[in-house]
């Protein structure tokens, strides 16, 4: 229905209405920056102290601002802001009260979960009247899963805190408003959440023009900051705030604030009006834009806001009348000039809401819109609401069109979506192929990249120097799935001479990358995102031939009929050869300005080779690295000829059904393999329909083989020791030690490589090492801890025919229970319950995980705090915890980040309760004489291993089965039989980093440990919130450089463990796999056979240290801490202490390296030496000499728990 050729022309004729068109005051400089950097510098010039805790996607602006005041940046006072990072949100929020109740001018930055654990203090914060902000990303709230990304939901759940909100719809926008509600905030002393939309918005880089504190403090009314001063509590004048009140007065007291809020709208006004007249434009509390006599209005606020005027734009140049209210003060909500903003000749309105309130009979802004124009008298209007964009679901133009087409109905329903398909309750208007909308010119270009291999990175650059260096506006967005490094990434990049509003994905791209040839191998639909005669490039290693074997159809087909200029380079070669290793990503941008052609070759080598500087905090070897892969890039590139034939390319023979229990492989089919191929936004509601409450199957991982290794192991089985160490280490459990039996070796495949097997069971069985290579992530940590050397990195495509050989070996071999014991060796002929997971290559967190799997894994709870465990253990429809051949395994579930030892302590009590009735049941039975001998054999053994795991699971089927021979009508029989999967010992285990333990469920942690109860806590200890970013932690070490510890931390890390033994009760344990294997099996079967708390505390490497070499040397970078004496291990066991011996085993030694060697090694140290030397200096030998005192104490402990010390 959309004529594509009306098009020309509406550019030129466009109306930007809050551009600066308006002769502005002032000269702002432009920068390129995305939104969160555009709030932290306007925060930062308002802001004295920051109360703040990481949450994405709102993190960045508190590490802006600690990032500045480190660099000693002075705000608008004369002064650096002191950022206060806090052990959570709510810690936060008490900071920040605090320190405004005390006079200072305080702000924080926050999201989602972490917003809703301020609001107690919100409430507080309002009543008192204290003039602050707090900048929102605004994010998701989980509901039935977690959700990083944005919508409304968080910002909405604060609508009766008292604070005023204010929302923005880009970058731009956070430039320019932001200071309006800090300068309202300081005048009309109400505070204030300053919200844009998350990722959308708070991570879309464009250029944009940028305040300087001068003209910002011209604005500042210094009288109300006076007053405010005065008003503060303080011992020389001192007052009494925050009593308590009774019925009697609390509610005429509550309505004293009522003036202040009514003079909120008048108050942004003003200081939007001094805006205005400084930069041009003309912001309002209600802007409205498109028709002046338009009869069809979208009511909406965030980034939408943009796509809408893009649609608006195309439709009033056809002669429609559409236009759009842009909200921006949200609270106080004006009523009368919300209806002034709309035409009178409206006469239908949408309302667009970006989250949902089930129950309701409509969302927020819907119900304002309904009671505005009720109390105004506007009457006559159909009004519908509309929910959109949950959880960052792209909203396109389409989606757009299809709200204005729903308005020319005579009468739109009064509720409906957009941008889904809901076949379920029928409420998604259907959109049709809409035309293109953005700006005339506008060159877009889009990378499909590996998480951790730099793609996004690069792109930042990319699109920085575009930014920067030309007069081109410039747009850059990054879409993600839901693994850490090793999932897929899309960088959406725009740039064009014309203002950018095109707040949504690209669909039709001048140039489109695919940045990992494993994407090509999986028929991702990348090729289709190509304009006809644009350029499609594919870094592979294969030539013309093997690349025409690789694509598929379909590919071929539009490749040929739409004339796409395709390229291939082989940048995994050059990265290898220069010593990049997998990151290609630094030859893949050289390659991209060359053939994108938007600056001349030598300046863009030139800007490219500036920002390789950045690598300097790595040191001056991966600078120069990146130097010689920008030279390399630029013309490694080869021109592909298009065989005519490919135009008639045909389909290859679907793939056969996948194999399994019906409801795992039924998921599989309907919602992981479209969501595996980035095609889950096709996906209708009804694919969710018994997936309603968030529940999926285990064991889905299995299917996904993305092959995105482009190296992986090879054995070599003629001089392999068969020790397993190599499994042992696997973070994704890709490498598996089989003992086979004649039979099961003669079946297998002929691809398999079978030997003599040594050792235990020689002469009984054969052995195997197994590799499945389209599972492995190519870290090589197996490789680096073969003591035999027989094992080599290959490249993967070489090895793809031993896939089958993994698959028959997991399908068809038993584990072998003679072998199979709770030794390393041993531990590996168990079979792993978590495996193929979304982690990152080299991850030490899964190695642990998967190992604790293979011990308990059958019978296990997992209770997982959110963060870098809970991502890579919970991706929706792809859990990579699976079950054994009895369709047991570990029943795993996410709370919260903050109450995650809680939750798991409530899965205890409540499988302890209904288990508890069973066995007075089962004692009951035993004392019946009614209960055969059979019978009350069982129940006594039954009864008598009750608290010992292992043994219970043999006693608990001896049970069963004589339960269900016995042939009786006792209502007790039947309610243990219906129940009988509550009857054996379960292993209670509690998952979580050390941002979660040591600080934001430190309380629940210790107060879980405390209930001397038999549940166990790991943690997996990275000393950094890995999962936001990077953020320091108490676990963070002297001297460690990371977010809000710009200038290196400065105190020491936080004794976990010693906290928890002295209580006496509590088996404690601190390990590192890579240092002692069996000290790490050792402590973690202790801890499971003991009857009571545990907490196991695990070393674990993480990307974020940046070790030299990266995470292949993750499992000897743990040896190496260790042997410098930073890290220690011990045990500390009660039940030794109950027999007389000493509890406490120190099981390091003392230091026989280099400390400053060792913190050397990683760049989350050693950059504090290129940035701070001096500092440095000095925090390392706090450092040091910390880690000599703490090895010294270690060893008084020993002495002071020998038992013949009372």
């Amino acid at each position: 229905m959309y004529n594509t050729s009306i098009l020309l022309n509406i550019h030129s004729r466009r109306k930007y209405q809050m551009a600066e068109t308006k002769k502005a005051l002032v000269e702002r400089k432009a920068k390129t920056m995305d939104g969160n950097n555009a709030a932290a510098h306007v925060s930062y010039a308002f802001t004295e102290v920051a109360g703040i805790y990481p949450i994405t996607p709102s993190s960045p602006m508190a590490d802006y601002v600690d990032q500045w005041s480190a660099q000693g940046l002075k705000n608008i006072f004369g002064t650096t802001v002191k950022v206060a990072e806090m052990q959570s949100e709510a810690g936060a929020a008490g900071t920040v009260h605090g320190s405004l109740a005390a006079g200072a001018l305080t702000t924080t930055y926050t999201a989602s979960q972490g917003l809703l654990l301020m609001i107690p203090n919100m409430y507080k914060i309002a009543g008192e009247l204290l003039p602050c902000v707090f900048h929102v990303s605004a994010r998701c709230v989980a509901s039935h899963a977690l959700n990083i990304f944005g919508d409304h939901s968080d910002v909405y759940a604060c609508r009766q805190t008292g604070f005023a909100m204010l929302a923005e719809t880009n970058p731009q926008e956070v430039m320019d408003l932001g200071p309006v509600a800090h300068l309202a905030a300081i005048e009309g002393r109400v505070p204030f959440i300053n919200f844009f939309d998350g990722f959308r918005t708070s991570h879309e880089i464009q250029k944009i023009n940028v305040w300087d504190y001068k003209d910002l403090k011209d604005m500042v009314d210094m009288d109300a900051v006076k007053a405010f001063r005065e008003r503060a509590l303080n011992p020389e004048h001192p007052t009494m705030r925050g009593s308590h009140e009774n019925g009697d007065i609390f509610f005429q007291h509550r309505e004293a604030c009522n003036k202040y809020y009514d003079a909120v709208p008048a108050i942004v006004e003003k200081y939007m009006d001094k805006i205005n007249e400084k930069i041009g434009t003309d912001y309002k509390l209600f802007n409205y834009y498109g028709a002046p006599d338009a009869e069809r209005v979208i009511v909406a606020m965030g980034s939408v806001c943009d796509v809408a005027e893009e649609v608006i734009d195309y439709l009033t140049a056809k002669g429609e009348k559409v236009g759009l209210v842009k909200v921006r003060l949200y609270r106080p909500f004006s009523a009368a000039k919300f209806v002034e903003a709309i035409p009178a000749t409206a006469k239908k309105i949408a309302v667009l809401d970006r989250t949902k309130e089930p129950g309701s009979i409509g969302e927020p802004l819907f119900l304002d819109t309904i009671a505005a124009l009720d109390e105004m008298g506007r009457t006559g209007l159909k009004v519908s609401g509309g929910r959109y964009g949950l959880g960052s679901k792209d909203t396109p133009p389409a989606s757009i069109f299809a709200v204005y087409e729903h308005l020319k109905e005579e009468t739109p329903a009064r509720q409906f979506t957009i941008g889904i398909n809901d076949d379920v309750t029928h409420l998604s208007l259907p959109e049709k192929p809409a035309p293109i909308t953005a700006a005339e010119g506008t060159i877009e270009c889009k990378f499909w990249g590996l998480g951790g291999d730099g793609t996004v990175g690069a792109n930042k650059d990319s699109i920085k120097i575009i930014g920067d260096h030309t007069d081109k506006y410039v747009q850059a967005y990054f879409q993600y799935d839901s693994k850490k490094t090793g999932g897929v990434t899309i960088s959406h990049l725009r740039f064009g001479d014309k203002p950018i509003k095109s707040s949504y994905y690209i669909n039709k791209a001048d140039f489109v990358a695919c940045h990992n040839p494993s994407y090509i191998e999986k028929g991702f639909r990348m090729v289709e995102d190509v304009k006809p005669g644009g350029v499609f490039l594919i870094n592979c290693q294969w030539d013309e031939n093997e690349l025409s074997e690789k694509l598929n159809a379909e590919t071929k087909r539009y490749i040929a009929k739409n004339n796409i200029q395709l390229y291939t380079v082989n940048a995994i070669d050059i990265a290898a050869k220069i010593g990049l290793g997998k990151r290609t990503n630094t030859v893949l941008q050289s390659a991209f300005f060359s053939l994108a052609k938007v600056l001349p070759e030598e300046e863009a080598i030139g800007y490219m080779k500036e920002k390789a500087q950045k690598f300097m905090k790595k040191g001056i070897e991966i600078v120069k690295m990146n130097e010689a892969a920008i030279d390399a890039g630029a013309s490694a590139y080869v021109k592909i000829d298009v065989p005519a034939s490919w135009a008639d390319a045909e389909d290859a023979p679907k793939a056969v059904t996948e194999h399994g229990p019906a409801k795992l492989v039924k998921m599989v089919d309907s919602v992981m393999k479209p969501v595996g191929n980035m095609d889950g936004d096709r996906l209708p509601v009804s694919a969710f329909s018994e997936h309603v409450d968030g529940t999926f199957e285990q064991g889905a991982s299995a299917y996904e083989k993305r092959g995105v290794a482009v190296m992986v192991p090879e054995w070599d089985g003629a001089t392999c020791a068969q020790c397993n160490k190599c499994s042992y280490v696997c973070p994704h459990a890709t490498i598996r030690p089989y003992a086979l039996t004649a039979e099961e070796a003669a079946n297998a495949p002929a691809v398999a490589t079978i030997v003599d097997k040594k050792g235990k069971g020689k002469d009984v069985y054969k052995y195997t090492m197994a590799v499945s290579p389209l599972d492995c992530m190519g870290c090589g940590v197996c490789v680096g801890v073969c003591p035999t050397n027989s094992l080599k990195m290959v490249a993967r495509e070489t090895q793809d025919a031993k896939q089958a050989a993994f698959d028959y070996m997991v399908e068809n071999v038993t584990v072998k229970e003679d072998l199979a014991n709770n030794t390393v060796m041993g531990s590996q002929y168990k079979t792993p319950l978590l495996e193929f997971s979304g982690s990152c290559a080299g991850c030490a967190e899964t190695s642990y995980a998967r190992l604790v799997t293979q011990l308990f894994g059958d019978r296990m709870y997992i209770s997982n705090a959110t963060g870098c465990s809970s991502i890579w253990g919970g991706p929706a429809g792809t859990s990579p915890y699976t079950v054994d051949k009895n369709g047991h395994g570990p029943a795993w579930a996410n709370s919260l980040f903050e109450d995650n030892a809680e939750h798991g302590y409530g899965m205890y009590l409540g499988q302890e309760a209904i288990r508890n009735r069973l066995v007075e049941e089962v004692a009951a039975i035993k004392d019946s004489d009614k209960a055969s001998e059979d019978v009350k054999a069982a129940c006594d053994e039954y009864l008598a291993t009750l608290e010992d795991g292992e043994k219970n699971s043999a006693a608990t089927k001896k049970l069963v089965d004589a339960l269900t021979a016995f042939d009786c009508d006792c209502e007790m029989r039947k309610d243990i039989l219906e129940h009988k999967e509550y009857l054996s010992k379960k292993s209670v285990w509690v998952f979580g980093g050390d941002g979660w333990a040591y600080d934001i469920g430190f309380g629940g942690v210790d107060h879980v440990l405390a209930q001397n109860k038999d549940i166990n806590i790991l943690v997996f200890d990275t000393e950094v919130y890995s999962n936001t970013g990077g953020q320091a932690s108490k676990a963070s070490n002297i001297g460690q450089v990371a977010q809000f510890a710009a200038a290196g931390k400065e105190t020491a890390k936080k004794s976990l463990a010693e906290i928890a033994m002295s209580y006496g009760y509590i088996y404690v344990a601190q390990v590192a796999m890579g240092a002692d294997q069996n000290q790490t099996i050792k402590a973690l079967t202790e801890a499971e056979a003991y009857d009571g708390p545990s907490l196991v505390i695990c070393y674990a490497p993480c990307e974020m240290h940046s070790i030299k070499g990266g995470m292949t040397h993750c499992q000897d970078e743990m040896k190496k801490a260790v042997d410098a004496g930073y890290w220690n291990m011990f045990r500390f066991n009660p039940d030794l202490k109950k027999a007389g011996k000493n509890p406490f085993t120190l099981d390091s030694k003392p230091a026989s390296a280099s400390y400053r060697d060792f913190i050397m090694n990683e760049a989350r140290y050693s950059r504090l030496t290129r940035e701070f030397p001096e500092r440095a200096e000095a925090l390392f030998e706090k450092a040091e000499e910390t880690a000599t005192n703490r090895y010294a104490h270690l060893l008084k402990l020993k002495e002071m728990f020998e038992p013949d010390n009372k």
